[in-house]
């Protein structure tokens, strides 16, 4: 059975957390957990995460307020160019010395759900007996939150042409002439009215 001590993730917090007023300070990689996102926009596991910050002992527990940095590779949702980019973030948590108790829901367990998430966001469980902090679970939770959905190279990419796939940055003239195939039925019936009116306009000469 492995030990906290021995998570990538841990970080000693024994001796601030034996008084009120001690701070200490946290400036170093982490490696990104698993489950950050996807192969098109995400942080593989292992990635390098930089956080740096203070920690602060309060009356009931410790206060994490840092800055979270990481390289994030990913591409274009528009034009499908490679992106390089990072994520940057400034958490600040809580990590109670203990955990709140239930209390009776007496017919209010929807309530309380919703009062334990909007909490869960921002409060973490230290790890042996108050000596450890781990920021596995944070950093999950603010890298997942803070990946962009529609990444972009520039905000006024062009991105593709939908007829043909050019790059309609490099090509910002490039178009299609294109019919509508409701007009061309029209102008096709126009054509076989006007046939039909007047039978000996279709270019022939009699005999």
């Amino acid at each position: 059975m492995s030990r906290p001590e021995d998570s990538p993730w841990a970080v000693s917090v024994a001796q601030v957390s034996t008084r009120a007023g001690q701070s200490t300070r946290v400036d170093r990689d982490f490696p990104a957990p698993e489950g950050i996102g996807d192969q098109v926009v995400g942080i593989p596991a292992g990635t390098p995460v930089h956080v740096k910050g203070d920690i602060d002992s309060l009356v009931d527990g410790l206060l994490l307020q840092a800055h979270v940095s990481v390289p994030l590779k990913t591409e274009c949702t528009r034009c499908l160019r490679p992106v390089n980019t990072s994520i940057q973030d400034d958490p600040v948590v809580f990590f109670p010395y203990k955990e709140p108790e239930p209390e009776p829901t007496h017919g209010k367990e929807e309530i309380l759900a919703e009062q334990e998430d909007e909490a869960g966001g921002q409060t973490y469980p230290l790890a042996s007996g108050g000596a450890f902090m781990d920021l596995e679970a944070l950093l999950r939770d603010t890298l997942v939150e803070a990946l962009p959905l529609q990444p972009l190279c520039r905000p006024d990419c062009r991105g593709l042409c939908p007829q043909c796939g050019m790059d309609l940055n490099d090509h910002p003239d490039h178009h299609h002439e294109m019919m509508d195939d409701r007009w061309a039925a029209l102008e096709g019936l126009k054509q076989r009215l006007e046939q039909e009116e007047n039978p000996g306009s279709d270019g022939r000469t009699g005999e």
